[in-house]
């Protein structure tokens, strides 16, 4: 899929992403949907659980301007 679906088929939720395309940036470009959940807890228990060796982890929803982020 790429990132414009999963995010019109996903909206505001955490998506798991295995083999992800990536821009020159390391932006995600794309990849398999393997697990999507409005928790992102489940989606890192999820992670864990699968054990992908690519991946990469989104949120499809609008982060709050107070919120701090960690990459």
């Amino acid at each position: 899929m790429t990132i414009e679906e999963i995010r019109e088929q996903f909206v505001s939720e955490w998506i798991l992403v295995e083999n992800p395309e990536l821009a020159e940036n390391l932006e995600v470009k794309g990849g398999k949907v393997v697990w999507h959940s409005p928790d992102r807890d489940a989606v890192y228990r999820k992670l864990r659980e699968l054990g992908p060796s690519d991946w990469a982890v989104l949120y499809t929803g609008e982060i709050p301007a107070d919120a701090a982020v960690m990459l």
